[in-house]
């Protein structure tokens, strides 16, 4: 069950960024500052994204709360799988031929990934020092990124916003999993008494800020990838400092399962590259009458 709330988060995480895209690039031309967040606040579909966003919070916390911090998300590297089809049967955007193949090859590495590498453990209770390195880590590295996203063309700004924002969504998924322990054992009154909970809100403002920035100030194919890609990256390495989780010792399996990422790493920029640039509705032009 968990491998199945994983990939609904995935769902609800594609459905929250194609809607939230189309909403905050659409007629904002010259809309900045607090204009920009009225209008925004205005917006049905704006708001829609924010639905789905907690769907994926609800979806995310449920898998992470049994299950592996590595696993779970890595499945939610599959959002641009789902975003393809949201495109094609919502958006109705022609889809090319290799973008498909694209989301292929991605479906396919993931699962491989996740049969060889093996991941397990995950029991481990963080020390207090486990945590402290690794929020001082993400936290100090977010924030170079961000400033590093403030300067520079828009592809540029967006590449660093959007990285910034994977990193602090992998340390918000350690917070959820760390706050679904806590509501589980002490109840919903408990958890308040306990920092998880504090923690998730903090990084879920930061993270959500900072992907909505990444959104407006650049090309969605520049932001998108590296919001799935850098999120799994860094929250594998987090899964072991943090939850003792591990991975097969197997040499041969090790170098299948890296070569896997790598090729998820791929499919996922290739689809990026070969979809349209816009959400704009378009049509194949082999079905258009000649």
């Amino acid at each position: 069950m968990n491998i199945v709330f994983a990939l609904l988060a995935a769902l609800a995480n594609a459905v929250s960024t194609v809607t939230q895209h189309v909403a905050s690039t659409s007629d904002t031309k010259g809309i900045t500052g607090w204009r920009f967040v009225r209008y925004l606040a205005k917006n049905p579909l704006w708001l829609f994204g924010w639905v789905a966003l907690l769907g994926t919070f609800v979806f995310q916390a449920i898998a992470l709360h049994n299950g592996l911090l590595s696993l779970v998300q890595t499945l939610l590297m599959t959002e641009l799988v789902f975003a393809l089809f949201l495109r094609r049967l919502w958006i109705r955007q022609a889809i090319s031929a290799a973008a498909w193949a694209s989301a292929g090859l991605t479906c396919v590495a993931v699962s491989v990934f996740i049969a060889v590498a093996e991941p397990r453990g995950g029991f481990a209770t963080p020390t207090s020092g486990a945590w402290t390195s690794s929020i001082a880590a993400c936290v100090g590295g977010a924030a170079v990124l961000a400033l590093l996203g403030t300067r520079g063309s828009p592809a540029r700004r967006a590449a660093f916003l959007a990285t910034a924002a994977a990193v602090v969504w992998a340390l918000d998924a350690t917070f959820i999993k760390a706050m679904t322990d806590t509501l589980t054992e002490d109840g919903v009154a408990g958890m308040f008494l306990h920092w998880p909970v504090y923690a998730v809100a903090a990084s879920g403002i930061a993270g959500t800020l900072l992907v909505q920035v990444a959104l407006h100030v650049g090309p969605l194919r520049v932001s998108q990838p590296l919001l799935v890609i850098v999120d799994p990256l860094v929250s594998i390495v987090l899964s072991v400092h943090l939850f003792d989780e591990h991975f097969t010792q197997d040499v041969g399996d090790l170098t299948i399962a890296s070569v896997a990422f790598v090729a998820m790493c791929v499919g996922i920029v290739m689809m990026t590259v070969t979809v349209p640039e816009t959400m704009e509705r378009t049509e194949p032009t082999s079905l258009q009458t000649p």
